[in-house]
């Protein structure tokens, strides 16, 4: 797979992913954004200042690789960090980026690991996510963030923004979704047990399951 060869079909794919993030609470407002990459090399976007609950198949922006906007309304202010990942990870077809409650609560923490974000609570996270670096903050559309993620996306499908949300690249934006969704609900097991002593997966065990380029 090259890109979503469809057009149209990939527009209804990403409003059908949109509704289900935003009514299952994982996005809110005007939070959050999604794109996949057209067959053609060029970007489909949800635009800025929308909601992911209400956006519309004619709405959304195309932009090229660089982040140049090429028709449509104007994209989401973030699609210059969409841009980085897909340069950076040739596979991936699709990004999703989401201010996720507990993800972005984690963000907001003093005493976690930069490297690696979260620890690998369970199987599912060390196979969808694997390492989670955790990027220095950059106020939303700060494109002084460009350069930084797309060192990071080479070697990473899934990042933490410092005091904002999560970012994850995948082959598909059904994996994309699933992979942020795993990661928010880690989060969430992270911050319930905070204060207790865990036992996460060893390093042995979460090699052993991470994830494969996307």
């Amino acid at each position: 797979m090259t890109g979503y060869d469809d057009e149209s079909a990939a527009r209804a794919l990403i409003v059908r992913t949109a509704r289900s993030l935003f009514t299952r609470g994982l996005t809110h407002g005007s939070t959050g954004n999604l794109s996949v990459r057209l067959a053609d090399g060029s970007l489909l976007l949800t635009p800025t200042g929308s909601s992911l609950g209400t956006v519309e198949e004619a709405e959304l922006s195309r932009t090229d690789l660089t982040g140049h906007h090429l028709d449509g309304p104007r994209p989401t202010k973030e699609a210059f960090l969409h841009a980085a990942f897909y340069r950076a990870r040739p596979t991936a077809h699709a990004v999703v980026h989401l201010h996720c409650t507990h993800a972005a609560a984690v963000s907001c923490l003093d005493d976690i690991d930069r490297a690696n974000a979260l620890p690998p609570l369970t199987a599912y996270y060390a196979m969808r996510v694997g390492t989670l670096p955790l990027l220095p903050y950059h106020a939303p559309g700060d494109s002084g963030l460009e350069p930084l993620a797309e060192r990071t996306a080479r070697t990473h499908h899934a990042v933490l923004l410092a005091n904002h949300g999560p970012v994850v690249a995948g082959r598909s934006l059904a994996q994309a979704a699933d992979a942020i969704e795993e990661l928010e609900e880690t989060a969430k097991l992270h911050l319930l047990l905070r204060g207790h002593t865990t036992r996460p997966l060893t390093r042995e065990q979460a090699a052993a399951l991470a994830p494969t380029s996307s």
